[in-house]
């Protein structure tokens, strides 16, 4: 909160909730903060028990959290609003489609993905939102150097996000930084707690597309 505010004048600020008018139409992003500063994105950010905690330490960045439920959305912008956050943004639509369609291409320096489900049954695993198709989705709105932060308590999913971004010429990958690892979910305290050990993977974008990385292969 704004020191010697009023407590109950967060009330007064704007929804940090921004509306879908069109589903055919790129999202006006860049308009949503009062300054332009690199700009990340979580994709299913839950409560906010990470992209608050990181959107608060990193106020010359502006941050974009994508999630489904409403109520997990309306908790992280109370939170927000209470705090005085004006560098971050919320989006209630399902990631695959905001990203392939409606995101700005090039507009990103970070993508960050904690904890989606595993669907652990080998029948389900294809709704696993990490594989191929979501490097090429993140190739499309990031940045040259932009990164992609992961993490799950699942092995084999971990193991399916490795084999994925190895197996590209275009990823490159790079060590989780002290600042990133400091900031821990409320699912990865439960986790941690219980001696389930969070497993990182981090990579970089180089450059080349998916495209050359197929050519490359013969794929």
């Amino acid at each position: 909160m704004v020191s010697g505010e009023n407590p109950e004048r967060w009330r007064d600020r704007p929804s940090l909730l921004r509306p879908v008018e069109s589903l055919v139409e790129e999202l006006p992003v860049r308009d949503w903060y009062p300054i332009q500063q690199p700009l990340e994105l979580e994709i299913g950010c839950g409560d906010g028990s990470f992209l608050f905690h990181h959107a608060a330490k990193h106020r010359a960045r502006n941050f974009l959290g994508i999630e489904r439920l409403k109520g997990r959305l309306s908790k992280l912008d109370r939170v927000a609003r209470r705090e005085g956050l004006t560098n971050l943004a919320l989006v209630r639509l399902e990631a695959r489609y905001l990203m392939r369609y409606l995101l700005p291409e090039k507009s990103f320096s970070a993508i960050h993905v904690y904890f989606p489900d595993p669907w652990p049954k080998k029948k389900h695993r294809k709704n696993r939102i990490v594989n191929e198709e979501f490097t090429e989705l993140a190739s499309r709105i990031l940045k040259e150097g932009g990164c992609v932060h992961l993490r799950t308590d699942d092995e084999n999913y971990h193991e399916q996000m490795l084999e994925v971004f190895a197996s590209l010429a275009s990823w490159t990958a790079i060590e989780i930084s002290d600042d990133l690892k400091a900031i821990r979910t409320d699912f990865e305290r439960e986790f941690n707690s219980k001696d389930i050990p969070t497993r990182y993977a981090n990579y970089e974008l180089t450059g080349r597309s998916n495209v050359d990385d197929r050519a490359a292969t013969g794929a």
